[in-house]
């Protein structure tokens, strides 16, 4: 940023379209927490890319002033990857659904993930198809009656979290939609993340599923259904954090306990590693009402390497070792016959 330009504030990162989403939707508080980010994180809005696919997060690039692109369903990951590729200096952020990214963009994210492309991507998680009237997504728990399920869904839901990690994703995390203040620190460090980072935010659809997670959201409820985690402080939860997730080593699975009872003591919980892959695959997967849901970093492993650093360095290398190409040699070379 030129030293001698004006801070960029909240406004210049608002774009003059007229938001349009249901009211109440969480898409509202995400746009702002992302708005209020942006100068933040010291860029020149020309160097932002948000790029969507179909839904209605998708709506997302039209309501920042920043480049932008409404791509297809599901292709989002494929466009922005291409996008990164062609211009590794831009900042690239894919905002996608439960249904764009996980149903026909499951393949498309799976390979973002696993190639490590240097990106931001956040998941809108609402367990439903919210633009196309309600039918049930991958994440739609079990028995979801939908237009396209009246009966009730039999299909097991699908966990972002846990997909992602099992894709290779070297950044996971999950927050909440009306959650700012734990959503802006964990959406900083994803874009500090060199390498592709993959947030899942839980995202209410008042119209279609509404009160989804009110049962992680409730203030009311919220210690008990709610793990925080803290990079190297113990796994507690709980209104007095009295309550606490240990590994049972018989089992090799994680457990509640209370502290103070059976002679429980806070050395016997499981402390969070951000940076421990076999943990974050067993905390993607707890699931409430039997265990307290994470929210916050679940892994993050900056050290592994980046994909269009990999590419440009291959390049490189390749025009270090071979003379410049020859187009007209090069279709003259190989099988080739003239024909006379």
């Amino acid at each position: 940023m030129n030293a001698s330009a004006q801070p960029l504030t909240i406004k210049d990162f608002t774009s003059d379209q007229e938001v349009r989403w249901c009211p109440g939707c969480g898409d509202y508080a995400i746009l702002k927490t992302i708005q209020k980010l942006m100068p933040k994180i010291n860029q020149p809005k020309e160097n932002i890319v948000f790029v969507s696919g179909i839904g209605c997060s998708s709506r997302f690039p039209y309501h920042m002033n920043t480049y932008g692109f409404h791509t297809i369903h599901g292709r989002a990951a494929a466009i922005a990857t291409g996008v990164k590729l062609t211009n590794p200096a831009l900042d690239v952020w894919v905002i996608t659904g439960d249904g764009d990214g996980l149903s026909i963009g499951g393949n498309h994210m799976t390979h973002l993930l696993r190639r490590n492309v240097n990106l931001q991507i956040l998941l809108f998680n609402n367990e439903i198809y919210g633009l196309t009237k309600g039918q049930y997504s991958p994440t739609s728990k079990t028995g979801t009656q939908s237009p396209s399920t009246p009966d009730g869904s039999v299909d097991a839901p699908l966990r972002p979290c846990s997909f992602a990690l099992g894709a290779g994703a070297k950044f996971v995390a999950r927050t909440i939609d009306t959650e700012t203040q734990q959503m802006a620190p964990v959406m900083l460090r994803a874009h500090e993340h060199k390498g592709a980072s993959f947030v899942e935010i839980y995202q209410n659809c008042p119209v279609y599923n509404d009160g989804v997670f009110e049962y992680i959201k409730d203030k009311k409820s919220a210690a008990d259904t709610r793990l925080v985690l803290e990079d190297g402080k113990p796994l507690t939860f709980g209104a007095d954090n009295q309550r606490g997730i240990r590994l049972n080593p018989k089992r090799l699975a994680l457990e509640i306990v209370t502290l103070g009872e059976d002679g429980v003591t806070e050395a016997d919980l499981l402390v969070h590693d951000e940076g421990n892959m076999v943990l974050a695959q067993m905390l993607a997967d707890l699931k409430a009402p039997a265990f307290p849901e994470p929210l916050g970093i679940l892994y993050c492993d900056p050290m592994a390497p980046e994909f269009v650093d990999g590419v440009y360095q291959q390049r490189q290398a390749v025009r270090d070792k071979k003379p410049p190409a020859d187009l007209n040699a090069l279709l003259r070379s190989g099988h080739t016959w003239q024909v006379d």
